[in-house]
Order: C-alpha cells, then structure tokens, then sequence
C-alpha cells in the first residue's frame, strides 16, 4: 500500500539511488567492455582512427583486434579484428576471412585488402534501409562492408562493432552454360 510516508522518503533517498543505479550501471559496462575487449586475442590500442595501420598491423601478427579503429559517424568506433576462416567452407569473419574469401577479387579491382577496407569504411554509404538489429552495412555500387554491433562471448552478448566481412559488388560474369 503507498503511502504519504513511503512517499516523502522515496524522494528523500532519490539522490542516493540515482547514485547506485548510475554507478552500477558504469561498472556493468565497463565489465562488459572489458569482456569484448579480450574476445579476439590481443588488443592493440595504438591504431586509434587508423584502419589502414590496424590492418598491416593485423596481417603482420595474425591475432588479435585493434579496437577503435575507425570513428564512423553514425556508427561510432569499430575495431578491426584478425578473426578467423575456415579454408573448407570460407565460412569466418574478421580479416582473415576477407583475404582469405574476397582477397583475390579485391586484387582484381586493383587494390590490396588494406587500402580496399579502409576506403570501404570511409566511403561506404550507411544504408538505413538495409538495417539490420545485430548489423549495420556500409556499401556503393562496388562494395559492401558488414559491421557487426554484438559479438558473443561464452554464449554472452556483448556491444562490439566490428568489421565482419567486405566484398566485391559487382555482378558475377556469367559462366557459360553447356547446351
């Protein structure tokens, strides 16, 4: 039953729980950056706002995730990670999958896979239509990039941008079909 005395002491602890709940709150996130910050190996923090320097970095180690890579300005910062692919099925994600997957379209269009993904995420046009809960597009009429917004640690969601994947979008030739 609520009461006038329930009341006047609801708002006499106000500041108090405001206090606890903002606290709680900044441990809770801080704790869940900290859980992203180790998902992918290694963290390298020195390629802040540096995509092309993260990724050579990467492709050198072959682990690990430079986090706040590029400042997108409707996404915010994404970390660019080494990730991992399956050379039987080129099923992954991060940038071992694209030059493992898409490497060799990417030469094709004259690139290699450093200069290719960070003029993809500098250039690449936010798609609102094509939004997606878990992920977030950034393409033209040559090239898509996918950035996830989760990854999943111990069967735990946490907030993380990265780049998942970027590929060549131009429309396959066409093979020859036997008549």
């Amino acid at each position: 039953m609520f009461s006038v005395s329930s009341f006047e002491a609801s708002k006499k602890f106000a500041p108090i729980n405001f206090f606890l709940f903002f606290f709680a709150k900044n441990i809770f996130m801080s704790k869940q950056n900290q859980n992203a910050a180790d998902l992918f190996g290694p963290v390298y923090k020195q390629f802040k706002n540096k995509p092309k320097e993260a990724i050579k970095h990467l492709i050198k180690m072959k682990k690990g995730d430079c986090i706040n890579a590029y400042n997108h300005s409707r996404i915010g910062w994404i970390d660019i990670i080494w990730g991992e692919n399956d050379p039987k099925t080129n099923k992954g994600y991060g940038l071992k999958h694209i030059i493992e997957k898409h490497g060799k379209e990417i030469k094709q269009l004259g690139f290699d896979v450093p200069n290719f993904l960070t003029m993809a995420l500098m250039y690449g046009e936010y798609d609102i239509s094509k939004l997606h809960n878990e992920r977030v597009l950034l393409e033209n009429k040559f090239f898509r990039v996918v950035i996830s917004k989760y990854a999943y640690k111990a069967g735990v969601k946490v907030k993380k941008n990265f780049v998942l994947t970027t590929f060549d979008l131009r429309p396959l030739k066409k093979k020859p079909t036997n008549r």
